[in-house]
């Protein structure tokens, strides 16, 4: 190959994985679209915002980094309480799936969100929204 050419294709493949990486970057978890998750999946029984009230499940502010079943004022089912989950983005992620298997007993009457990435957006917006 001539020194031109392997030029040109050295600027193309530059030029392909800027346009990958950007790409990559859009893909991220979208707090925005967790928002609307939370609205209409979560909302009917959670609230968010420091000091709201428990409804049917706790108020979820504060609870980044907490040990389940640890909000003051509301009543927990002994299954979450002795869980001994610590929450954080991970241990979300597997409960937001399937809350009755990964703690069996939980009152928490919620199918769960089997898509992955609604549950990144879910939880980009808790930690967003819930952090103290």
């Amino acid at each position: 190959k001539t020194q031109q050419s392997q030029s040109n294709h050295k600027a193309k493949q530059t030029t392909s994985n800027k346009q990958t990486n950007i790409k990559m970057a859009k893909k991220g978890p979208n707090a925005a679209k967790g928002a609307k998750t939370f609205k209409t999946k979560c909302s009917q029984c959670h609230t968010v915002e420091e000091g709201g009230a428990h409804k049917q499940g706790p108020n979820l502010y504060g609870f980044f980094g907490r040990q389940s079943g640890q909000a003051n004022g509301y009543s927990y089912s002994s299954a979450n309480k002795k869980s001994g989950i610590t929450w954080g983005e991970d241990t979300l992620f597997e409960y937001l799936e399937n809350p009755k298997k990964y703690i069996k007993g939980t009152k928490m009457v919620f199918a769960g969100i089997k898509k992955a990435g609604e549950r990144k957006d879910l939880i980009a917006y808790l930690k967003e929204s819930c952090s103290a």
